[in-house]
């Protein structure tokens, strides 16, 4: 009798381990963050996926919207995160979402449409920067950007690299990290600005290109070409010595070209990677 007793006992404990077993709800699983800052040999910190697949930025996207249509998102597929969860070190407000001339959805960064490169077959391959010089790693921390478009004046014509000629043709010119066009001032020498206004009253027409550190530039430039200078209280960024300027008739709207034409042609061109130095004083 005390055998079966204790065998019956045993038999309930198993049965109530089972219930409260299939009843309890599974933990949680950990949430992952799909947007992550890593760590890169070459480029140093860049923009991966949550598996460490590197992204790209397309210096044809100046503008905000995808030029990357067709065939060429077989070899560039697009990266869509509907509320990215953010690895640390990012910032939400640097994240947006456009909708794709196809109807698709794209997260970008800056303004930049982000990318996969079909070439990169493993987490921290960097294959895809500087294809066709036009595609770039996704960094966080550039300083410049490298754009292609048409340059059009504020007279609406189009005009060739050299902001004088009219002409239809894509032109490669530097932006800030957001797409907005840098303008160089003709008059000006090697780091001397000869615009601004020691009051700033004329900063808004030409507002200088601000900031206290080159942090990286696209791997098609030379970071050692950029620079800052004094002018006044102010600290203005330079690229082979010559100041660097927004228009302020761009409106800060990135792919706007509209200063190559004012006053006329050639007083405030972009800035090409093939620009010459400045003249020294």
């Amino acid at each position: 009798m005390k055998k079966t007793t204790t065998a019956y006992c045993l038999f309930l404990l198993l049965i109530i381990a089972s219930c409260s077993k299939d009843h309890n709800p599974p933990a949680p699983q950990e949430v992952k963050d799909n947007v992550l800052l890593s760590s890169n040999a070459t480029f140093g910190n860049i923009l991966t996926d949550s598996l460490g697949k590197t992204l790209y930025f397309f210096s044809i996207d100046a503008n905000g919207s995808s030029g990357c249509t067709g065939g060429c998102v077989t070899n560039w597929p697009i990266f869509y995160k509907d509320s990215p969860r953010l690895a640390s070190g990012l910032t939400a407000s640097d994240f947006g979402t456009i909708t794709r001339s196809d109807g698709q959805k794209q997260t970008t960064y800056k303004g930049w449409p982000l990318y996969y490169f079909a070439g990169d077959a493993n987490p921290g391959d960097v294959n895809g920067d500087k294809v066709a010089e036009l595609w770039f790693v996704a960094k966080p921390d550039y300083t410049v950007m490298l754009a292609k478009t048409q340059l059009v004046g504020k007279d609406g014509i189009s005009y060739d690299s050299t902001s004088k000629t009219p002409k239809t043709s894509l032109t490669t010119y530097i932006t800030d990290d957001w797409g907005r066009t840098l303008y160089a001032y003709s008059p000006d020498s090697f780091n001397v600005n000869t615009w601004t206004a020691a009051d700033f009253s004329n900063d808004a027409f030409w507002p200088i290109y601000q900031g206290t550190e080159v942090k990286n530039v696209p791997s098609l430039l030379s970071k050692a070409d950029f620079t800052t200078i004094a002018v006044f209280d102010k600290t203005q960024y330079t690229y082979k010595g010559w100041p660097m300027y927004y228009f302020g008739g761009d409106s800060l709207t990135r792919g706007k070209t509209l200063g190559v034409s004012v006053p006329v042609p050639g007083v405030w061109p972009v800035f090409l990677r093939t620009s010459a130095e400045a003249p020294k004083p």
